[in-house]
């Protein structure tokens, strides 16, 4: 029987309706508020066990396009594969329930939560995390708990909870957080925009020899500091604890009688790592320190293989290997918290050795190698025109956007030694990526108006490959003289605990991921903090332990950062390679006489200069791109002829139908353009020919034509022989 549940929160009304769709779903939910709708499912497999060591949870976030009225745009009129919103969001839901799993489950499991209607200024990511905790804390998993979400902003100086998207992109931040009534489960926090903080008049100045606006506006970047995230936390973890409790208090009579699952089986180990602590200990310990060189266990399948040997159980050497890892974890975790020291012999902490390579890639436009410890990245930034910005559109958004920052990162298999083809990007690959890419993009100064790509290529991992990428893309971007307001630099951190005791590690590689309780990113600038992303493994953590770890991941950001200011210094640019501009403005009305009719007249200005152009319609900007600013300014001189009211003339007026010797000066598919007077040229057409080929003429050759036509400098012309 379905039945209807009313709650407020945050001052908004909820409607959660039970039992009357996808009954046969383990638990459905049907989630709404206001005009936004989620449905979420939560289906599992009882009929078998998966053995392998992981717990098989799927979440998938889905979008359907009549959730606002819209037909799928595109050749194909149905869903395609998920957008990298959907990517994300689902990979938020799933970080915030996997921890609620036992280790030991092992049933396939799918959590779905479907858009099906949504407000343009609703927040998508909030609903459907808290639609699916709903949905699975009302199933029949015995270890379900609520979980809760809330997103946090501040605007003019006050702290905003659940904020719409309207006010969201108002705030100096975006920070989403997600946990129970009491523990925090997953941080996601990162800074945004720019605050215009004075204008300075300038006169005649040149920019690389192209002239710039007659003014610069300084602005001031968005970072938090450490005591200024805590308290952001402390209201968010007061809010998840209200929410989770508001929940329970709805949902506690409809609540799923719980199962009693088997759990995987496994074999005892006790009697393993008994002999492995008594006699291969000293080995295990020089295999770990091996393990701390590498995110590969190559090294502990054949350290089980000869125990394994040894006992004459080869039968059941995963038991065996189960056996050595447990009794790795417990070694690492020991020397940590007991020998202050860590598998490769550092302190707790002390940052691998660094260094910086610039401008790798002579034809790139900028590139940088950076390398910490055993985990490199290769980054590489390219600069383009708005005509190279990715265009997309949120299920929300009226009309299409650009993404004119693009930051895209790669982990190939090799990177960690092992024998896997390339495939397309995986759900980590692109979390990584959005990760580095909103802590440096509130960096990039707002005047600079070109589309920037950052590629970065991981070809050696131990441990935080995405912080590498935000130190590599910030100095390949410097390379490629993309005008950062400041450097950012990011390091992992990492805890481990027993009891009451704990250990705050820096620059975590691959083994204390695994083996820790925590994994931590945090990236910013010498002033702050602009992105972070946490994970916890272990039953919570303290706002105390979470602020030390912050101090200490701030010490650690600092030491980077002087190195990464000296590489800045020693950069040789590829000035070869790097793209040139000239701006200007015209009067916006203007801009659709230099576009011509369907296009023709931007398009001859294109071929004939060998530039390309940015026109904005609203503001009347005009960027010119080119290989030189002779070209540039030849295009600019061009273009404001051809708009130019002024009856005298620019240039000579020729006679219509007097034929005139000229210079091929360029060849381009529709034609070619001939030099009839000093600096003059004309388009001699391909329909002008007189039936020739355009592949009789050569550039520089002399050849007479007719003029047909002229306007300024755009002149047609046509074969007179």
């Amino acid at each position: 029987m379905s039945c209807e549940v009313d709650i407020k929160l945050n001052d908004k009304e909820q409607k959660l309706i039970l039992n009357k769709v996808a009954k046969q779903a383990d638990s459905s939910i049907w989630w709404q508020e206001g005009n936004t709708v989620m449905l979420a499912t939560l289906t599992y497999n009882p009929d078998e066990v998966i053995e392998e060591d992981f717990v098989p949870l799927v979440v998938q976030y889905v979008e359907r396009a009549y959730a606002v009225g819209k037909i799928p745009a595109g050749f194909v009129k149905r869903e395609q594969k998920p957008g990298d919103f959907e990517t994300l969001t689902a990979r938020i839901v799933d970080r915030s329930l996997r921890p609620l799993f036992p280790r030991n489950y092992g049933y396939d499991t799918i959590i779905t939560i479907m858009a099906l209607s949504a407000d343009e200024d609703s927040d998508l990511q909030v609903a459907a995390m808290n639609a699916a905790a709903a949905c699975m804390y009302m199933s029949s998993l015995p270890f379900a708990k609520m979980v809760h979400g809330v997103r946090i902003t501040r605007i003019d100086g006050k702290l905003v909870v659940n904020p719409s998207l309207s006010e969201l992109e108002k705030g100096d931040f975006n920070l989403f957080v997600t946990g129970t009534k009491d523990e925090l489960l997953m941080i996601e926090y990162a800074s945004q925009g720019q605050e215009e903080i004075e204008i300075i008049p300038v006169e005649d100045i040149m920019l690389d020899g192209a002239p710039i606006e007659n003014t610069i506006v300084k602005y001031k970047t968005n970072e938090i500091s450490e005591d200024e995230l805590i308290e952001a936390l402390k209201l968010a973890q007061e809010k998840i604890k209200e929410g989770a409790e508001i929940y329970e208090e709805a949902l506690k009579n409809f609540v799923k009688e719980k199962v009693n699952f088997e759990e995987r089986k496994e074999v005892d180990l006790t009697p393993y790592i008994k002999e492995i602590k008594e006699k291969y200990a000293d080995e295990l310990r020089e295999i770990i320190k091996h393990l701390s060189k590498s995110e590969r266990d190559y090294l502990l399948k054949q350290f089980a293989r000869k125990i394994a040997s040894a006992l004459g159980e080869e039968e059941n050497f995963d038991a065996i290997l189960k056996a050595v890892k447990e009794v790795k974890r417990e070694i690492v975790r020991g020397m940590i918290l007991y020998e202050n020291v860590r598998a490769d012999g550092r302190k707790l902490d002390e940052i691998r050795p660094i260094s910086i390579e610039t401008n790798v890639l002579p034809r790139a436009h900028g590139s940088c190698l950076f390398t910490r410890g055993q985990t490199q990245a290769l980054a590489v930034a390219t600069r383009g025109s708005e005509m190279d910005a990715q265009v997309y559109a949120n299920l929300t958004d009226k009309e299409e956007k650009l993404e004119r920052f693009m930051l895209h990162y790669n982990f190939p298999a090799f990177a960690v030694g092992e024998a896997v083809r390339l495939g397309p990007p995986s759900r980590r690959e692109l979390g990584h990526g959005n990760l580095a890419k909103r802590a440096i993009e509130p960096l990039i100064d707002p005047e600079f108006d070109e589309t920037v790509r950052v590629v970065s290529e991981i070809l050696e991992s131990n441990g935080s490959s995405s912080m590498a990428t935000v130190c590599a893309s910030a100095i390949a971007l410097k390379a490629a003289k993309v005008p950062l307001l400041k450097l950012a630099a990011g390091i992992a951190m990492g805890m481990v605990s027993e009891g009451d005791k704990y250990a705050i590690l820096t620059d975590i590689m691959g083994l204390e991921d695994h083996d820790g309780d925590m994994d931590f990113k945090v990236a910013g600038t010498w002033d702050g903090i602009t992105a972070m992303q946490m994970d916890i493994k272990l039953g919570g953590i303290s706002l105390d332990i979470l602020k030390e770890a912050l101090y200490q991941a701030k010490e650690a950001r600092a030491f980077i950062l002087e190195k990464m200011e000296n590489a800045v210094e020693n950069i040789k640019y590829n000035e070869d390679v790097l793209p040139k501009s000239v701006s200007f403005k015209v009067e916006p009305d203007k801009i659709i006489d230099i576009i011509g009719t369907a296009g023709k007249t931007v398009k001859e200005i294109i071929a004939k200069f060998g530039i390309t152009i940015d026109l904005d319609r609203e503001t009347g900007k005009v960027k010119i791109y080119g290989d030189s600013y002779d070209q540039m300014n030849a295009a600019k001189d061009y273009i404001l002829n051809v708009i130019c009211k002024d009856d005298k003339p620019k240039i000579p007026n020729f006679e219509i139908g007097s034929v005139i010797e000229g210079t091929i000066k360029r060849k381009v598919p529709f034609g070619m353009f001939v030099e009839i007077a000093p600096d003059v040229e004309g388009l001699l057409h391909i329909s002008k020919l007189n039936g020739r080929s355009l592949d009789e003429f050569e550039e520089g050759q002399k050849i007479k034509v007719k003029v047909l036509s002229q306007s300024g400098f755009k002149i047609e012309l046509a074969l007179a022989e």
